[in-house]
This record gives structure tokens, C-alpha cells and sequence, in this order.
């Protein structure tokens, strides 16, 4: 219990949307030029690593999605660390210009039939720039949200960082389907997915703009105090990581529908997507509720009890999406997957919660960075290599299963965080 420290100040006043929405929007649209990469990984891999192996390169592409994620550490240690220092307002404004120049790097780089080995080098650089973004801006975004929060709504206004990611994913998810259906299937491989691209591109300066805005939670004295390698709640961070874990896997397993369906399942491109906003209503919806659950009835049963149901349907929600392969299946049972799944945002509240405001950025940030590189940058890499030597179309499931069950431990042994379950013990030990 010594290790974990809330911040209890005296109850803040409400908040006005105007303060948090350049945050919220912000965060959408990082999310959305991230993670549209995965979406469309299939076309990626065609135009800047062709193959006569569809699967050579399609797993070239996943490696370029993947170095993404080991850019994220070390945007975590800099911007998050930043944003220790000298506030969460310029650490924002410092991961978005990032992805900006990355976004319109990325959608601009001509094909490997037109510059040889340049355009997957560009790329590659391309996707560390994004991943040095995303790594940096998820710290300094999540302690701004804390803490510009009234006490008793912490877990609202922290997991609305996850309900932004569900935003990205249902975009990504709706601009998908509406390429597919207005473009033919070889225009969608040769621009279509440059189209997604842009219009991420053209909002990111409007982003920039309104998160001008933004006030300050970060004082003085915060970035004044000490800081040390020994000081660190080591096991805070320890079960983070493995909750934070689990939950990456479970979020790129549902991710990596859309290419599952298309290339293992043999389903049409815009079922595929629909996948996709499938998961994109349920992230959003879920993540929600789940934060506002939580600050009523505290972070471990919000954790804990959905995550075990979570592990419960997993096998058998990818028996019926591998035998039926109709769209009433693909679609349900990734809603169904995606609201458990996302219902363990509330491990990441409790994370941010259990943190001291004068670390809380930096340490936020790497320990999500890290279990992110770490399993988000490699699931896809391995679920895809899993079904092509086993042949079974069931591999993701069983990957996801063990995950989970690591990070259900990992919730268990978590410690409550909630000020108000907190208080509530407090005053029955009196």
C-alpha cells in the first residue's frame, strides 16, 4: 500500500467541455494515422514491399507496423519526461507536430516501382516518427485528463483517453468501408490507402491549433521534485506492465480482424472493415461506461470481473467467426470481444492514479510504451506467423487466451486506487 500514491487535494469544480475536447480530438486523430497503418496492411505491404509471396509481404509490412512500436519507449522518455519538466501543454503540442510530419511523409511516398528501396526506407522512418508521437503524447494527454479531473470522475475523464483510441479505430474503421465501396479492389491496393491517410493529415493542423488552447496542470514545484531509479513503485509498474500487456494483445488481436477476415477468412473487403467500427462502437461505448462504473464501485471489480468473462469468450467467439465466415458472426462477436476487452481501461486509470503527479507523465508513458513495443508491435507479426505454420485459423484465439490470463493475475494482485472506495476503508478501519 506505501507504494501507491493518490493525489487526495480537495474536489475540483466541474469542468467545461471546452477544456478537455482539443485533448479528446487530438488524441483521436494520433491514434487514427497510427493505427491506420493496420488497417490497411495488406495494401501497404503490396506497394512498398512487393513479393511473389503474399505472405512474404504481408509480414514485411506487419515489421514496418512494428517498428512503430519500438519508437514508442523512447518518445515515452522524452516527451513524457518532457512533460514532467516543463508541462503536459508542450509535450502535446511536441507529439503532434511529430505525427504530422509523419502522416504526410508516409501518405506522399512514392511506391517501391518507383524509387526502388527508398520508399520502404521512408516508410520505415515514417512509422519511427509516428511511434515517437503515440509514445510521447500517451503520457502527457492521460495526466492532463487526471488531473484536470473532480475526484470523484477520475475514472471518467482518464479512460476517455481509451474512448479517443475507440474514436480512431471506428474512423479508421468507416473510412475503410467507404474506400472499399466506392473504389474498385486494384485502386483501393494502389491509392485508396493513401486517401485514409490524408485526411488525417488535413485535420492534424486544426488539432494543433485548438490544443493551443489548453490550460496547464503542471506546476513549478511538480517538476522540482526529486526523481530518482530507487524512488520508482517498482511494483506498481511491474503489474502495469503485464495488465497493459494483456490488454495490448487483446486490442491488436480484435485489431487485426479486418486483415484476418480478408486474408485467412476470405471474406470481402468491406465486411472486413466492418469488422473494424465493429470494435471502433464497442471500444467506445465500453471504455466509457467502464470509467464511469469505476468511479462508483472502485477500479479492481471494473478490472478484474470483465477481463475474466473476456477470457471465458474468447475461444469460443473465434470458433464461430472461423466456422460460420458470414458477416451477422464476424460482426457480433467482435463487438462482443471488443466491450470485455475494453472494459479493462480501468487498469490503466488505476496505473495513472497510482503514480505521483511529478512522475506521473514519464513513468505513464514508458510503462505503457514499453508493453506496447512489446506486445502491440509484435501480435500481428506473430498471430500471422502462428496460422501459416500450424495452418490453423484458430492461433490468434489461443495466443489471446494465455495473455489474458497473465494480465487477469496481474489485475488481481493490482491495489484499489479509487479515492472514494479508499476513503470508504479508511473510515470502516476507524
Amino acid at each position: 500500500m506505501a507504494e501507491i500514491a493518490i493525489d487526495m487535494a480537495a474536489p475540483a469544480p466541474a469542468v467545461p467541455l471546452r477544456r478537455i475536447a482539443p485533448v479528446l480530438v487530438g488524441n483521436a486523430l494520433e491514434f487514427y494515422d497510427f493505427t491506420t497503418y493496420a488497417y490497411f496492411a495488406r495494401q501497404i505491404g503490396e506497394t512498398f514491399f512487393p513479393s511473389h509471396s503474399p505472405f512474404v509481404s504481408l509480414m514485411a509490412s506487419l515489421a514496418a507496423f512494428g517498428i512503430g512500436f519500438a519508437a514508442r519507449p523512447v518518445g515515452a522518455i522524452l516527451i513524457g519526461g518532457h512533460g514532467d519538466r516543463h508541462g503536459r501543454k508542450p509535450a502535446m503540442l511536441l507529439s503532434f507536430t511529430l505525427m504530422g510530419i509523419a502522416i504526410v511523409l508516409l501518405a506522399a511516398t512514392p511506391s517501391f516501382a518507383a524509387i526502388g528501396y527508398a520508399a520502404p526506407a521512408i516508410v520505415v522512418i515514417a512509422r519511427l516518427l509516428q511511434g515517437l508521437a503515440v509514445g510521447g503524447g500517451v503520457g502527457p494527454t492521460t495526466a492532463f485528463l487526471l488531473e484536470i479531473a473532480p475526484e470523484e470522475r477520475r475514472g471518467f475523464f482518464t479512460a476517455l483517453q481509451y474512448t479517443t483510441q475507440g474514436v480512431s479505430t471506428l474512423l479508421g474503421g468507416l473510412v475503410g468501408v467507404g474506400l472499399a465501396n466506392v473504389l474498385s479492389a486494384p485502386d483501393l491496393d494502389a491509392y485508396g490507402w493513401r486517401i485514409a491517410f490524408l485526411l488525417g493529415g488535413i485535420i492534424l493542423p486544426i488539432g494543433f491549433v485548438i490544443r493551443r488552447s489548453l490550460p496547464e496542470t503542471h506546476s513549478a514545484d511538480d517538476a522540482s521534485a526529486a526523481l530518482s531509479i530507487t524512488a520508482l513503485p517498482w511494483r506498481t509498474i511491474v503489474l502495469g506492465f503485464l495488465m497493459l500487456g494483456g490488454a495490448t494483445i487483446g486490442f491488436y488481436v480484435i485489431a487485426y480482424m479486418t486483415t484476418f477476415a480478408s486474408t485467412v477468412l476470405h471474406m470481402k473487403a468491406n465486411v472486413s472493415f466492418a469488422a473494424t467500427v465493429s470494435f471502433g462502437v464497442a471500444n467506445i461505448l465500453f471504455s466509457t461506461l467502464a470509467g464511469l462504473l469505476s468511479d462508483r464501485f472502485g477500479r479492481k471489480p471494473l478490472m478484474v470481473i470483465p477481463r475474466a468473462l473476456f477470457a471465458l469468450a474468447i475461444i469460443p467467439a473465434f470458433a464461430l467467426i472461423v466456422h460460420n465466415r458470414d458477416a451477422a458472426t464476424l460482426l457480433s462477436a467482435t463487438f462482443i470481444l471488443g466491450a470485455l476487452g475494453q472494459m479493462g481501461v480501468t487498469a490503466f486509470v488505476a496505473l495513472s492514479e497510482a503514480l505521483p503527479k511529478h512522475m506521473r507523465s514519464a513513468t505513464l508513458a514508458t510503462v505503457y510504451a514499453t508493453s506496447i513495443s512489446i506486445f502491440g508491435g509484435t501480435t500481428q507479426l506473430v498471430i500471422t506467423w502462428l496460422i501459416h505454420v500450424t495452418g490453423d485459423p484458430m492461433a490468434p484465439a489461443y495466443y489471446l487466451f494465455v495473455a489474458t490470463a497473465v494480465s487477469l493475475v496481474a489485475m488481481i494482485m493490482m491495489e484499489e486506487t479509487a479515492p472514494r472506495m479508499r476513503r470508504n476503508r479508511s473510515e470502516i478501519g476507524q
